[in-house]
C-alpha cells in the first residue's frame, strides 16, 4: 500500500509533470504503431496524447479568450496542433498528427516547469511558517498554561526557558540571557538581553529563563512581517515577465487573425479555390507555430543550468540564468556570506613573561565550562593544547567567567570586569585592544590574579575569496556593489574595508534590507542579492536575482533564492554571471534564426512555393537547429 499511496500523492501534487510524461509516452507509442502500420491503434494513442497533454493549455487558452478577451500562445498552439491533425487526416499524411502532438508536448513540458517553480515558492512560505512556535507558556494567576499563539493577547506574560524558541515579540519583564538573533537580524554574535529589552519571535533563547510581556499582537511580530514581505515580493511580476506575456499574446493574436483571414479572403481576391485556401491557411498555422521560438530559449537555459550544476551552481529556473547576465548591481549580506558566520580566535597578545599558549590555555580552562559562543571559540582554538581542569567556576552574565586553576584565580571577560581583580590594565594592551575594537573585533581580557597575562581578539572571519570576488565582479561590468547587515556600523565598516566595498548599510532589519534593494532597483533595474539567513529572505525574494549560500544558508533563504552556491564559494557568482551573459547572447541569436525561418516559411507559403511537408520540415528543422545551438552551453 505504501508505494501506490506515494505514487498517488506524486500524481496529485505534480499533475502537470505527470501529464507531460504521459503525453510523451503516448506520442512515442503512437509513432511506433504508425510505423508498423497499425493505423487504428496509432490514431487512438495520438488522440489520447492530444487530450492529456493539451488539456491544461486548452483550458488556459479558452479561459483567457472568454474571460479576458485575449488570445495567447496556448490557444495558438491548440489551433495549430488541431489544424495539423485535421490536415493529416484529410490528406492521409498521418505524420502531421505526430507533428501536432509534438507541439502539444513542448507546451506541456513548459507548463510543468512553471508549476514546479510555483510549488517551490509555496514551500518557501511554509518554511517561514515553521519558524514560528505553535504554542506559548502563559503565566496566569501564578501558574503556567500552554496556549495557542493565536490566543495570545497584548499584556499577557509568557515564560521562555533556556534553549527555547521565542514564540512572539515581547519585552523582558525579568531575567537575563543571550539570544541568537542571527536568523532575524543577521548579527554575528548572540545579543545580551535583560529587563526592558525587546526580543523577536523566531530567535533562540540562550542560558537564562525569561519572562516576557506581549506588547503587540502575534500577527504583527517581526517574523510574521518577514513572511508577508516574502509573499508580496514573490508575487510582484518583474517588467521583463510582463513584457514576455504581452509579446506572447500579441503574437498569438496576429497569427490567429492572419490565419482566419488567409482561410477566407484569397478565393475572393486571388481567385484561389477553397481547397488550396484551406490548405495554405492550415500550413500557415503550422509554420507560424512558435515552436522554434520557444526552443530558442528553453534548451539554452536548461543547458546553462546543467553547466552551472557541474560547477556547483544551482539555478532554480531558467529565467534567472538569463536574468543574472543582466545584473548591474549586487548587494551582499555580511554574516555567513562575506564572512564565514563562525567566531574564531584571530589574534592573541601576551604580557611580558607569558606566551600566547599561556593566555589561550588559561582562558580555555574556565571557558570550557561556558556555553557562550566566545568561550566555544577560545576552546576550539586550543584543541591541540593541554590544560588542567578548573574548579569553582562562576559565570557572570554580560561580563565574564572565572575559576580556580592550580590555586590560581583565572579571570576572563571584558576590560571592566577583569579590572576589578587585577592591579591595573597594561597601557600597551589597552592601546591594542582599542585598535581591535575599532576593527570590529571582540576583545577578551585574560588575567591570573593579580595581573593581566594577555588579550584575545575574537571575530567572524572574512571569507578568503571575498575581496577577489568583489574585484572580479567590477571587471565584469557590475556598476555597484553594496553590503547589508544587521551588525553594528563599526564591524560592518571593517568588513567592508577588508573586502573592498565602499557602500555599507548596517543595523538593518529585514524590511530595511528590502528597502535598500528597492532603492537599488530604481537606479540599476536588475539587482542581485546574496545572502544566507532568514532575515535575508524578503530581500532575496524582491531582488531580480536572489543568490543563497548552500552550506551556510537557512532553509528559508535556500527556498526563496533563485540561485544557490552549493559549496559556499563566492567566486562562483562570477561564473554564474558569465553563464548568464553567454545564455543571453545565444538566446538572441536563436530568436533571430527562429524568426528568420518563420518569416521565410510564411513568405514561401504565401507565394505558393512550399507545400505542407516542406513547411513541416522547415518548421521542425528550425526547431532542431536552435535546439542544437542552445546545447552549446553544455560545453565547459
Amino acid at each position: 500500500m505504501f508505494y501506490p499511496q506515494r505514487l498517488q500523492q506524486f500524481t496529485k501534487e505534480h499533475a502537470d509533470i505527470s501529464a507531460a510524461m504521459l503525453c510523451g509516452l503516448l506520442l512515442f507509442l503512437g509513432w511506433l504503431a504508425l510505423h508498423f502500420g497499425w493505423l487504428g491503434l496509432a490514431l487512438l494513442l495520438l488522440a489520447t496524447a492530444y487530450v492529456i497533454g493539451g488539456y491544461e493549455s486548452a483550458r488556459e487558452g479558452l479561459t483567457t479568450l472568454f474571460e479576458e478577451k485575449e488570445l495567447d500562445v496556448d490557444l495558438l498552439m491548440i489551433v495549430a496542433a488541431l489544424g495539423a491533425a485535421s490536415l493529416g487526416l484529410w490528406k492521409r499524411e498521418y505524420y502531421l498528427i505526430i507533428d501536432g502532438a509534438i507541439l502539444i508536448l513542448i507546451f506541456a513540458i513548459s507548463g510543468a516547469l512553471e508549476g514546479y517553480a510555483m510549488r517551490r515558492t509555496e514551500r518557501s512560505i511554509r518554511s517561514l511558517m515553521s519558524l514560528t512556535a505553535d504554542t506559548a507558556q502563559v503565566l496566569r494567576q501564578g501558574k503556567e498554561e500552554t496556549v495557542s499563539i493565536s490566543e495570545l493577547q497584548v499584556g499577557d506574560e509568557i515564560v521562555v526557558k533556556p534553549g527555547e524558541l521565542i514564540p512572539t515579540d515581547g519585552i523582558i519583564l525579568s531575567g537575563y540571557s543571550t539570544l541568537n538573533q542571527s536568523a532575524i537580524t543577521g548579527e554575528s554574535l548572540p545579543v545580551e538581553k535583560t529587563i526592558g529589552d525587546e526580543v523577536f519571535a523566531g530567535t533562540i533563547n540562550g542560558y537564562g529563563a525569561l519572562n516576557l510581556q506581549i506588547h503587540k499582537p502575534a500577527e504583527s511580530s517581526l517574523i510574521q512581517r518577514v513572511i508577508r514581505l516574502v509573499e508580496q515580493a514573490q508575487t510582484e511580476a518583474p517588467p521583463s515577465q510582463q513584457f514576455i506575456e504581452k509579446f506572447e499574446r500579441g503574437y498569438a493574436r496576429v497569427i490567429v487573425i492572419a490565419g482566419l483571414l488567409l482561410g477566407i479572403i484569397p478565393p475572393f481576391i486571388l481567385g484561389w479555390d477553397w481547397e488550396t485556401t484551406i490548405y495554405r491557411a492550415l500550413t500557415f498555422l503550422v509554420v507560424a507555430s512558435p515552436c522554434a521560438l520557444m526552443a530558442a530559449i528553453m534548451p539554452t537555459l536548461l543547458s546553462g543550468i546543467a553547466n552551472g550544476a557541474r560547477k556547483g551552481i544551482l539555478f532554480k529556473n531558467g529565467a534567472q540564468l538569463e536574468m543574472i547576465g543582466k545584473v548591474r548591481a549586487i548587494a551582499f549580506d555580511k554574516t555567513g556570506t562575506l564572512t564565514t558566520g563562525q567566531l574564531k580566535v584571530c589574534e592573541v597578545i601576551a604580557s611580558e613573561e607569558f606566551t600566547q599558549n599561556d593566555v589561550l590555555t588559561a582562558a580555555a580552562t574556565v571557558e570550557s565550562y561556558s556555553e557562550h559562543p566566545i568561550g566555544k571559540a577560545i576552546v576550539q582554538a586550543t584543541t591541540e593544547l593541554a590544560w588542567v581542569s578548573a574548579v569553582e567556576v562562576q559565570a557572570i552574565p554580560g561580563k565574564g567567567i572565572m575559576g580556580i586553576v592550580e590555586e590560581d584565580q583565572i579571570i576572563v571577560g571584558n576590560a571592566a570586569f577583569v579590572q576589578g581583580y587585577v592591579n591595573s590594565l597594561p597601557t600597551n594592551l589597552q592601546t591594542i585592544a582599542q585598535t581591535w575594537e575599532e576593527e570590529g573585533k571582540t576583545v577578551v581580557w585574560v588575567a591570573r590574579k593579580p595581573r593581566v597575562i594577555g588579550i584575545i581578539a575574537i571575530a567572524d572571519e572574512v571569507r578568503p575569496e571575498a575581496a577577489a570576488t568583489i574585484q572580479s565582479l567590477r571587471k565584469l561590468g557590475i556598476a555597484e556593489v553594496v553590503m547589508l547587515t544587521g551588525d553594528n556600523q563599526r564591524t560592518a565598516n571593517s568588513v567592508g574595508k577588508t573586502v573592498g566595498i565602499q557602500r555599507v548599510y548596517a543595523e538593518l532589519l529585514p524590511e530595511d534590507k528590502l528597502d535598500v534593494i528597492r532603492s537599488l532597483q530604481k537606479h540599476y533595474q536588475t539587482v542581485a542579492m546574496v545572502g544566507d539567513g532568514i532575515n535575508d529572505a524578503p530581500a532575496l525574494a524582491q531582488a531580480s536575482v536572489g543568490i543563497a549560500m548552500g552550506l551556510a544558508g537557512s532553509d528559508v533563504a535556500l527556498e526563496t533564492a533563485d540561485i544557490i552556491l552549493m559549496a559556499d564559494k563566492l567566486e562562483k557568482i562570477t561564473v554564474a554571471i558569465e553563464l548568464g551573459k553567454r545564455s543571453h547572447s545565444i538566446i538572441k541569436q536563436n530568436i533571430i534564426v527562429a524568426l528568420g525561418f518563420i518569416g521565410l516559411l510564411l513568405i514561401g507559403n504565401f507565394l505558393g512555393n512550399i507545400n505542407l511537408p516542406i513547411g513541416v520540415i522547415g518548421h521542425e528543422g528550425s526547431t532542431v537547429l536552435v535546439t542544437l545551438s542552445g546545447l552549446r552551453l553544455l560545453r565547459k
